[in-house]
């Protein structure tokens, strides 16, 4: 499995608002500033996560977004899946594959379905505010 960039880059969006918002929307430039994103990639990025209820938008004087929920109800595992589509480690465990011919006698779906269980257990159990708090952090790297 590989996150793609417009996966890191969506977390990325998502930690600084969650450490630069509130009651106030924050200007898209500001945060392709901050996260040295180029504003057009990040407009693409924040129109998916405005369409899923992540952030809300306003246009014009005063406008850019801000997080719908507290970031402590933002799960890594549902802003991943909703950006890559999938964190299925093969394509068969994908959510629209086409179930396998192969699957009844398969020696290896057994090791693959629990290698997927644990990647969506563990991004499921990091959170937005786990982010964006350093000091707990653990280390992450995005």
């Amino acid at each position: 499995m590989l996150i793609s960039t417009r996966g890191r880059y969506a977390l990325r969006v998502m930690i600084d608002l969650a450490e630069h918002t509130g009651d106030v929307y924050v200007p898209l430039k500001d945060i392709a500033q901050r996260q040295d994103i180029s504003r057009k990639y990040l407009e693409s990025i924040m129109t998916v996560l405005s369409k899923n209820d992540m952030v809300e938008g306003l246009h014009g004087k005063g406008g850019g977004y801000r997080l719908v929920k507290e970031p402590e109800d933002y799960r890594v595992g549902d802003i991943l899946r909703l950006m890559e589509n999938s964190l299925a480690p093969v394509s068969c465990l994908g959510e629209d594959a086409d179930p396998c011919e192969r699957a009844a006698e398969c020696k290896t779906l057994p090791m693959w379905t629990k290698l997927f269980h644990l990647i969506n257990d563990y991004f499921d159990h990091i959170t937005v505010a786990d982010l964006a708090d350093c000091e707990s952090a653990d280390n992450y790297v995005i």
